[in-house]
């Protein structure tokens, strides 16, 4: 997608840093300074980094569940499985109690993740000597089936939170590029899948707003439908990826990354029609809702520059509201990215 695959490389750390805001608490600066050429690379860089940090911390730990046959009464005696024990002559008590242990599902999953990229050509050796050591540390650890991890289910607090961000890259790379072999074995991908590239860059977007526009407020915000009777069984949630808001003045963002930023028929290129209804909707919906009361609401599609000639930069007006559509490049300097997006902003909201 870009000519210079280390500058892109580059930005996905720093598009990271954003989308898991606890990267930005220090010590991750070498990793921004060196130059990558293979994502796979990026990744460990950024695990062995986060992980080492964590181990100077300590592994996270939490209680679990045991049961095991003991000379001594440990925890609360199972009964039923001490009787059982009988006929064997064996002079055991069951007992089940609760262990402070670091091999719960945290690290579980760091270290299945770990053991992917050691196991993939691209990752270099310089790396992987780095997860060599540290995988020492999880030697009390087990691993994980990669393919039941259910993300949505891992909560983060006060003793885990450092967790946050290594979790969210550890999901990264086995939602985006982990694959199964005939023999049932797990290997890594080339590269990450446009749709997971998708939601890094909308995750991105969003959060690159919500910390360096401090005066407007960005949100992932859903849109009400503007109904006239108020029946709105079965209909779909409008869920935005951007909502930028300054009193009654809104823009509604919604970003895409595709591998081909246009659509083309007949030798024709033109916009996606669906992201054009979409937004068109989300803006049309938003607008009703403020009444009569003095508003302005606006859309934009900010697509993800590809190495095509062919860049969308449009703005219509629909129904009197204003459509745009732009092209955000991720193949520059972090700083010209930042100067674009900060542009928006300041072109919608003024200074």
């Amino acid at each position: 997608m870009t000519k210079d695959k280390s500058i892109f490389i580059k930005n996905i750390y720093y598009m990271l840093s954003y989308a898991f805001t606890v990267l930005n608490q220090g010590g991750y600066e070498d990793v921004a300074a060196e130059k990558f050429e293979n994502i796979h690379n990026l990744f460990a860089a950024i695990l062995a980094k986060g992980i080492g940090r964590q181990l100077k911390q300590g592994l996270y730990r939490e209680y679990i569940n045991c049961k095991e046959d003991l000379t001594a009464v440990r925890g609360k005696i199972d009964m039923s499985a001490t009787i059982r024990n009988r006929p064997c002559r064996k002079r055991v008590l069951t007992c089940e109690y609760d262990e402070l242990s670091e091999n719960n599902l945290l690290n579980q999953i760091l270290k299945t993740t770990v053991i992917l990229l050691l196991r993939h050509a691209n990752v270099d050796q310089e790396y992987k000597s780095d997860l060599k050591k540290q995988m020492l540390f999880f030697s009390k650890v087990n691993t994980t089936d990669p393919f039941s991890i259910r993300w949505s289910t891992i909560r983060f607090q006060r003793n885990n939170g450092t967790y946050h961000m290594l979790i969210g890259i550890c999901q990264l790379i086995v939602e985006g590029m982990l694959l199964s072999t005939d023999d049932g074995d797990y290997r890594l991908a080339t590269f990450i899948d446009e749709q997971r590239m998708n939601r890094l860059y909308e995750k991105f977007i969003l959060a690159y707003y919500a910390k360096e526009c401090p005066q407007i407020s960005a949100t992932a915000s859903q849109i009400p439908w503007c109904l006239d009777d108020g029946a709105g069984t079965m209909l779909p949630l409008m869920q935005s990826d951007v909502t930028l808001t300054k009193g009654n003045d809104v823009l509604i963002i919604d970003a895409k990354y595709y591998t081909h930023t246009t659509q083309m028929q007949y030798d024709v290129h033109t916009l996606h029609s669906g992201n054009l209804y979409q937004i068109f909707t989300y803006v049309k919906n938003k607008d009703a809702n403020f009444g009569n009361a003095p508003h302005k609401v606006s859309g934009m599609l900010l697509y993800a520059a590809t190495v095509e000639d062919i860049r969308p930069d449009k703005v219509y007006q629909m129904s009197g509201n204003r459509i745009s559509v732009k092209t955000l490049d991720l193949n520059c300097e972090f700083s010209q990215i930042a100067l674009r997006l900060n542009a928006i902003v300041d072109t919608h909201f003024g200074n």
